[in-house]
């Protein structure tokens, strides 16, 4: 049978209620002066209009297609459509004014949401869920909106033909003559037949998102109370585990024989095997290697012989050994012990999740018996570094001095977990130490929310350290990661050299089960703001599968050229030793393809030595 001819098209097979994925019909299309309009089998889905010659056509060939998003929908007269998209014009008709309407009404939804993905597509990209339940609620969230959508497009369709209707109506009360009158009541019929088809789609947009608003609103409901569940019962089973870790590390402290015989960490172990393999290392002056990247204070070095270089010793002694000052009046070397109170961490911590350090209730049995005002004053407990810096004629030597300092004051921390009680707003320590060691150190709280310190000291023995501090803390679960922000600045009166540096993160691990420990990672860059000169240091995060020395730090000392000058190396919580550049070369590439820097050195002497503890 042709598909060509005049014959009325049929009815349209789509559902005219908006958010239909198709909607098909028979139409009439102009091809040209020869043919005229031609019967034709349209097909809208997805913001495309396409149209075939007959509906198996589908299948294999389609003649041509059109996007809504980019056209403009015309009308020439009660049954034609005009569709335009750049240099392609299609000329529609409809066999009535009710069917061209149905297909002006389908047109104009599919063109608003081809306009609404275009949009969604072009703007900002959304960030990638982390599940399948968040993409799954991301979706439902696009579908309720597009059906909002097409709710608002059908309320302005239903204005619009209401407004039409309306001028019928007016025409029609304003006629005299009867044969107006049946022409203008045709028109009415027309009019209110195209409004009452606009509202019943109207009608089943609402009826669609409705029955849409409700599914999902049970199914969140369901979602929302196993989430419920799933978090009371990780609630439970947390708690008991931590119950019982308290019930064990109890019944370890009441069977003394067994903790005395007890072998010592893992991790203490091996980290002392290392230090001795060093130690060893360093005394029988072997060849020694480290890395060194452009990025990072690690480098390859190659101790040289006494015989191949000369050694100048320095004014200030910077190699010499650190010895503990003598007190001039006796003060007490420990503190009491902490009581031992059984205390369930989990049923405290587990609603402070992400939350900052400063606005968590603790209770007191976490705290150690001193103020944070008093423990930023423990980082002078190394004084005498500075002391000696002070002396130094050598800008590069001071500078190897001022790190030792910089890594000194974290040498207490690696068996301290608990934290300092907060200091209140205006709240002032003072550490007079003027009459043995010839400094006078002074703290005040100046801020309370968010917690903020000023500290300064004034030395005697030429140099002067002020710092502005404050705490940002995260608590994660697992662990607790503690950000010092603000700068430690320090100042020689005789060579004027003003060095600059911050501190690293600390982080406090197995919050939940476990003992508590204490690691510290980061960069310090230190500068001095004179000479320019520079001190990388890095602070290796610790890994249980590294071969490292634990708690390593390693460091090269620049000029203001770049060049560098000084190795240093050792860990946070026992020494520093520094070893002098003689010769660098250009050695092979690294793991991540940057080419690495052989330094000769001499061999390494010590800077900085932890004191016994008492």
């Amino acid at each position: 049978m042709s598909d060509q001819g005049k014959g009325s098209a049929s009815t349209p097979t789509g559902a005219l209620a908006p958010g239909s994925d198709t909607y098909k019909g028979w139409l009439f299309k102009w091809t040209n002066y020869l043919k005229g309009y031609q019967r034709r089998w349209f097909v809208l889905s997805n913001g495309l209009l396409s149209y075939y010659r007959t509906q198996a056509e589908m299948a294999h060939t389609c003649r041509g297609t059109i996007n809504l998003a980019t056209a403009h929908i015309d009308t020439e007269d009660a049954c034609n459509i005009v569709l335009s998209s750049g240099g392609r014009t299609y000329h529609l008709k409809a066999s009535t004014e009710v069917e061209r309407q149905r297909w002006v009404t389908a047109l104009e939804l599919a063109k608003a949401k081809a306009i609404r993905m275009m949009n969604d597509q072009s703007g900002d990209e959304e960030p990638t869920t982390q599940s399948d339940r968040s993409e799954g609620i991301q979706g439902t969230l696009k579908t309720l909106i597009s059906k909002l959508d097409d709710l608002g497009t059908c309320n302005d369709l239903i204005a619009k033909h209401g407004a039409a209707l309306q001028r019928s109506l007016s025409e029609l009360e304003a006629l005299r003559v009867p044969v107006e009158g049946g022409e203008k009541v045709k028109g009415v019929n027309e009019r209110a037949t195209l409004f009452r088809i606009t509202s019943n789609a109207m009608i089943n947009a609402c009826r669609d998102f409705l029955d849409l608003a409700e599914t999902h609103s049970r199914r969140w409901q369901r979602a929302l109370q196993y989430e419920r569940e799933q978090r009371i019962h990780l609630e439970e089973t947390i708690e008991q585990l931590a119950k019982q870790h308290n019930s064990l590390e109890r019944a370890w402290r009441e069977a003394p024989t067994l903790s005395a015989n007890t072998p010592s960490a893992p991790t203490t172990e091996k980290g002392s095997e290392r230090l001795q393999k060093g130690e060893a290392s360093d005394e029988d002056e072997d060849t020694e290697y480290f890395d060194a990247m452009e990025e990072s204070p690690a480098f390859i070095t190659v101790t040289a012989t006494e015989n191949t270089q000369h050694r100048s010793v320095s004014p200030c002694g910077l190699y010499s050994t650190l010895t503990p000052p003598s007190p001039l009046r006796r003060r007490r070397s420990h503190i009491p012990d902490k009581p031992n109170y059984s205390l369930n961490l989990w049923s405290i911590m587990k609603n402070c999740i992400g939350k900052e350090l400063s606005k968590i209730p603790m209770p007191v049995n976490f705290n150690e018996p001193l103020s944070m005002l008093q423990r930023l004053t423990e980082d002078l407990e190394y004084h005498e570094l500075l002391d000696k810096a002070a002396r130094c004629e050598s800008s590069l030597e001071q500078l190897c001095l001022v790190a030792a300092f910089s890594v000194s004051s974290y040498s207490t921390t690696v068996h301290r977990t608990a934290k300092p009680f907060n200091p209140l707003l205006g709240e002032t320590y003072e550490l007079d130490r003027l009459e043995d060691f010839g400094y006078r150190s002074l703290c005040e709280q100046v801020s309370h929310h968010p917690p903020a310190a000023s500290h300064h000291v004034i030395s005697q023995r030429g140099w002067t350290l002020w710092q502005e501090i404050t705490i940002a803390s995260k608590f994660r679960g697992k662990y607790l990661s503690i950000m010092p922000l603000g700068a430690i600045h320090l100042q020689f009166h005789s060579s004027g050299n003003h060095y600059v540096w911050r501190k690293v993160t600390s982080t406090v691990h197995n919050i939940i089960v476990g003992k508590l420990w204490i690691d510290q990672s980061g960069d310090i860059e230190i500068v001095n703001h004179r000479t320019k000169e520079t001190c990388q240091l890095k602070f290796s995060p610790y890994s249980y599968f590294s071969r490292e020395v634990p708690r390593k730090v390693t460091g090269v000392v620049s000029d203001s050229g770049g060049q560098a000058h000084y190795i240093l190396s050792g860990t946070w919580d026992d020494k520093i030793e520094s070893s002098k550049i003689v010769q660098s070369s250009k050695g092979g590439s690294g793991s991540e393809g940057k080419q690495k820097t052989v330094y000769q050195t001499l061999s390494p002497k010590l800077l900085w030595k932890k004191y016994p503890l008492p």
